[in-house]
């Protein structure tokens, strides 16, 4: 009997995190997923709780046909990133996927103004978002290399290309798809790939509670937002792509590679991408410096 694929999802307690392990869990993976606290917290959005939980999730995963297990893990403390890591070795001896998600998200991220005028604490996602997916990476790098085949996804943006949001958040998404760049190098001919995936804007609570309050600058955006499971369903297809090998290095768009894989939203819709308006992908250089 085919063993079950094994993927780790940082930051999936709710949002894009919880729908992309949620959908790698209906394709039949054990999911580990990864938040600060096993039950629902106090996050909250300008005054309005969010709803879900780590062990929430790792339930939904069982449910859909996976196997969730819930990881409490604070991606700022690189010793619990390492007890992640030594778990699902001591569990599987091996691993298939990581999802680089896990973020630092100040709630006024999205508001306007200059970044001086904002608290300093935004900067705070170099830390939890960049330097974090570093560390995770590191760790689960010798676990992927004892699978057939190993994919490492960053979670990122177009506004790692455009302004979006200010200069911390560009740094980190520009930051993660370098990160890519650069692993698929270390990885070469060890059928590991590392992919950089620009994502659309996500249907989430927290988009959701966002639109209501900037309705004119979000409403037509969300009108053709993306669910994150649709993403995730994306990178299961990327992982089992037998041209992967080929693809690792690159930052891709998902609405333009969902097509490709028959992946659209569940009513058929097919998100549109963003390239014409928002950018394209930094191409990098074939120079290599050792």
């Amino acid at each position: 009997m085919k063993q079950p694929q094994i993927a780790v999802v940082t930051g999936a307690s709710r949002g894009v995190g919880q729908g992309i392990a949620l959908a790698l869990g209906a394709a039949g993976m054990t999911v580990y997923v990864t938040g600060r606290a096993p039950e629902q917290g106090g996050s909250n959005l300008y005054g309005h709780a969010l709803r879900g939980s780590l062990q929430d999730t790792a339930a939904a995963i069982t449910a859909a046909g996976g196997r969730g297990i819930a990881v409490v893990c604070d991606h700022a403390d690189d010793s619990q990133v390492q007890a992640l890591f030594a778990q699902v070795e001591k569990d599987c001896g091996r691993l298939d996927l990581l999802v680089n998600n896990a973020a630092f998200i100040h709630d006024q991220l999205i508001e306007p103004g200059p970044f001086w005028a904002k608290p300093v604490e935004l900067v705070r996602i170099l830390d939890v978002g960049l330097r974090s997916a570093y560390v995770a990476s590191y760790y689960a790098a010798p676990l992927l290399l004892k699978s057939a085949r190993g994919l490492i996804c960053f979670t990122s943006s177009f506004g790692a290309g455009c302004y979006m949001h200010g200069p911390a958040y560009g740094a980190q998404k520009a930051g993660v798809d370098k990160l890519a760049a650069d692993m698929a190098i270390d990885f070469e001919g060890q059928g590991v790939a590392a992919l950089s995936l620009w994502l659309g804007p996500q249907l989430t609570e927290r988009t959701k509670i966002a639109g209501e309050q900037h309705g004119e600058q979000y409403q037509a955006f969300l009108a053709h937002a993306e669910t994150p499971q649709f993403n995730g369903r994306v990178i299961h297809a990327l992982l089992n792509d037998a041209r992967l090998m080929a693809l690792s290095g690159q930052t891709l768009i998902t609405a333009e590679i969902a097509p490709g894989y028959g992946i659209s939203e569940a009513e058929g819709r097919q998100p549109p991408s963003h390239r014409g308006m928002l950018g394209d992908p930094r191409r990098q250089h074939p120079a290599r410096v050792v």
